[in-house]
């Protein structure tokens, strides 16, 4: 499902205007795209949690050439399911 989809689903279940429905879930994106940038944990409890993983630059190689490029430092995003997303996935 994309987000497109999200917002369709939704939209079906719950009767409100599409613009409505759109407007929250871009708000609930935008919010925890801030927070995490923030440098916050993001957690819904059961379903997931996301938190900011900080890695160091290093030494990587090109596979094409071989020739070794410096490979910058970098934060990303980590997803961890929670319990029942896990136990919805395997029932």
């Amino acid at each position: 499902m994309n987000k497109i989809g999200l917002i369709q689903a939704l939209r079906e279940a719950s009767g409100l205007p599409k613009t409505d429905v759109e407007k929250v879930v871009n708000l609930f994106f935008d919010t925890l795209a801030k927070a995490l940038a923030n440098g916050e944990r993001v957690e819904i409890r059961g379903f997931f949690t996301l938190h900011v993983k900080a890695y160091k630059a290093f030494i990587g190689r090109n596979p094409k050439t071989g020739k070794k490029v410096k490979i910058a430092s970098k934060k990303l995003p980590v997803f961890k399911a929670g319990k029942a997303l896990k136990e919805e996935m395997n029932p």
